[in-house]
């Protein structure tokens, strides 16, 4: 693969994740989570092929516990 290729390649990984960013937080939204640290991870985008990883990040007490509720009721719903 050409360098060219591989920069192409790895410009899709980062708009693909990108994009999961966008859908997670509107799903959080709608659940009425809010994770503000919530992005790409920019460490893992560095390299010639690189991992890009999705940063949940960290949010507050209230949030984390809003979370858990959520991640519950869909556990019970299934």
């Amino acid at each position: 693969m050409t360098t060219t290729e591989r920069r192409r390649a790895a410009v899709a990984k980062i708009r693909e994740a990108e994009e999961v960013v966008a859908l997670l937080r509107e799903g959080f939204a709608r659940a009425g989570v809010k994770l503000p640290s919530l992005r790409i991870d920019a460490a893992s985008c560095a390299g010639e092929d690189p991992a890009v990883l999705v940063d949940l990040g960290r949010c507050n007490l209230a949030a984390a516990q809003q979370l858990s509720r959520v991640l519950e009721e869909k556990a019970a719903a299934s």
